[in-house]
């Protein structure tokens, strides 16, 4: 698909995806992208979504908004997790479906796995145990809006997939210490400590659980290959329902705080809250596929963490 003559929708422009989706589809000539805030458009509200739709008819769809948060953000307002997500992603499938979308890629996340599944996490793990209780909401909802796809293309033949990413990280971030998720708060915190002059920082849990991270700017190049060269039927045909994204490569979430405190430059003492939850122990996507498909990640971690760094200290956060 070329998706520089495409009437592209980015749902969720201004978020962390959303931003990067929009430096990259602007970068390589998409020149008719539609916009939406919140305030212009409530994708909670089915007609306001079909009525958007029937005005702009919209060729192509990725569905880069939602509710989003941390472990604390996720374990507080679970009711609004599991309601806005569900119906965001309900709202702008059916409404894809009703006005001929050519193609629409539906975002996820990695909490959607069960909490103790093998590692590394492969698609086919899907709804074989239970989840983390403090993000079920969000991953609850998360699956539903994936399974939507995938059964509009099998009723249908809708062009609908699904990506799930790893933890996501860079320019645009929330660094909310109260929503946010643990690479941008820990960014917050050190270049805080390091301003003040603080001895120490405490750090949610024991820094032993293990997570994968990707910059952002990687999940929109890898969102730009799977419009152009992958089709609904080459998902689905393998009996999945979506595709990892990801490095493919975890570290401790010790080791992470080590590597942000040394980018940022903070050298004061690093002190882990063992009363605090660590959430699920490990989080490592299997990629295989997507390479198989042809796409790799290519922003290292310690480049990625400094890149954010840097848009952090330049937005006066």
């Amino acid at each position: 698909m070329n998706l520089s003559d495409k009437k592209i929708y980015i749902a969720g422009h201004t978020g962390l995806v959303g931003s990067a989706l929009m430096r990259l589809f602007s970068a390589q000539g998409c020149s008719r992208i539609i916009t939406r805030t919140f305030a212009e458009l409530d994708l909670r509200r089915q007609q306001d979504v079909e009525a958007f739709f029937d005005q702009e008819q919209p060729e192509v769809v990725v569905i880069a908004a939602a509710k989003v948060g941390g472990i604390l953000a996720n374990d507080t307002y679970r009711a609004e997790f599991i309601y806005d997500n569900l119906l965001i992603a309900a709202n702008l499938i059916h409404s894809a479906y009703q006005y001929g979308v050519e193609k629409l890629l539906f975002l996820g996340s990695s909490c959607i796995y069960p909490k103790l599944a093998p590692q590394p996490l492969k698609e086919e793990y899907l709804l074989t145990g239970p989840l983390e209780q403090t993000n079920e909401p969000y991953a609850v909802a998360k699956i539903a809006g994936l399974k939507l796809c995938e059964n509009y293309y099998r009723q249908y033949g809708c062009n609908f997939l699904s990506l799930m990413p790893t933890n996501l990280y860079g320019p645009a971030d929330n660094f909310d210490l109260e929503t946010s998720h643990v690479l941008p708060a820990l960014i917050r915190k050190f270049h805080e400590a390091k301003i003040g002059r603080l001895p120490s920082v405490q750090i949610w849990g024991s820094g032993r659980s293990r997570r994968e991270f990707l910059f952002v700017d990687d999940l929109a190049d890898a969102i730009m290959f799977v419009l152009q060269n992958v089709q609904a039927r080459d998902l689905y045909s393998q009996g999945i329902s979506h595709f990892n994204v990801g490095t493919g490569e975890d570290l401790a979430v010790k080791e992470l705080a080590e590597v942000i405190a040394e980018v940022v430059g903070y050298d004061g003492e690093l002190i882990y809250d063992r009363s605090k939850p660590d959430g699920t122990p490990q989080k490592l996507l299997d990629v295989t596929r997507m390479h198989k498909l042809g796409w790799q990640h290519r922003i290292p971690l310690r480049d990625g963490i400094a890149r954010t760094y840097r848009w952090y200290t330049e937005h006066g956060q």
